[in-house]
């Protein structure tokens, strides 16, 4: 399995950046989408997600623990060169505006390098700092 994981400093409390990561269908409101569908509630809940560029992807929520601000979340389809892909996003206290958010992913290459797999969720993870960062007072 190879990983991918980076961190970031948010301007504000982890509670109030939780309500907003722990709203699987909310993702749009950080994450730039054309569409998301959310089928359920709770852990085992679907999102199909709709990229601005066309792409289909299915994700399944697999864990949302609120003592320790951790969400898992599984890519169970996509056009993207992976497969048994995993991520977990958890969210650390800094201070009373401040907190920590590490986003981190287990995945088999398909079809690509790790290195290339890589730049892809670099990519997708700061995009997705940056829209967190907007609504809750920056990133840091």
């Amino acid at each position: 399995m190879a990983k991918y994981s980076t961190a970031t400093t948010l301007g504000d409390s982890a509670a109030a950046v939780w309500k907003t990561i722990r709203d699987f269908g909310g993702i749009g409101r950080w994450l730039p989408l054309a569409k998301c569908e959310l089928r359920g509630s709770g852990v085992g809940a679907v999102r199909t997600i709709t990229t601005t560029e066309g792409a289909v992807l299915v994700e399944r929520l697999e864990r949302c623990d609120e003592g320790t601000r951790t969400l898992s979340y599984a890519i169970t389809e996509s056009p993207l060169p992976f497969q048994k892909y995993v991520a977990t996003m958890q969210l650390r206290e800094l201070g009373p505006d401040r907190c920590e958010l590490t986003w981190s992913a287990s995945y088999e290459p398909k079809g690509a390098t790790e290195q290339d797999v890589n730049a892809i969720l670099a990519n997708v993870f700061s995009t997705g700092f940056d829209g967190l960062g907007k609504l809750h007072g920056g990133r840091r």
